[in-house]
């Protein structure tokens, strides 16, 4: 049987926003944009190069990826705003659902795998 109390509810809501959150953070260009923009606010799309992210021979697709999945994921998600016109990225309305994840991971960045961030 199912409990569909409102304190079940409330909870699975929780887990919902946060498995959206694990889901945004589950790509490393997603992490590097969130973490380039805890540390400074607005950042210029150059700043996120596909070398940053791939080796050679992979970095056109990644380049690809970056504009069409990444940036349009976090820019539909509210976690950044994207300017294509003038290529830069802030942060978005919410930024701060997301910061303390990313401030988990800053801190804690020497504990973890190098290609991680």
């Amino acid at each position: 049987m199912t409990n569909h109390s409102p304190r079940n509810r409330a909870v699975q809501r929780e887990r919902a926003s946060l498995d959206e959150l694990f889901d945004v953070l589950s790509k490393p260009p997603r992490r590097r944009i969130l973490t380039a923009l805890a540390d400074a606010n607005p950042r210029d799309e150059v700043e996120f190069a596909p070398r940053d992210f791939t080796s050679d021979e992979q970095r056109e697709d990644a380049l690809v990826r970056l504009h069409h999945a990444h940036l349009p994921k976090l820019d539909e998600a509210g976690f950044i705003e994207w300017n294509r016109g003038s290529k830069t990225i802030t942060r978005g309305p919410r930024f701060d659902e997301i910061a303390p994840l990313i401030e988990l991971i800053t801190t804690h960045r020497d504990e973890l795998p190098v290609r991680w961030l």
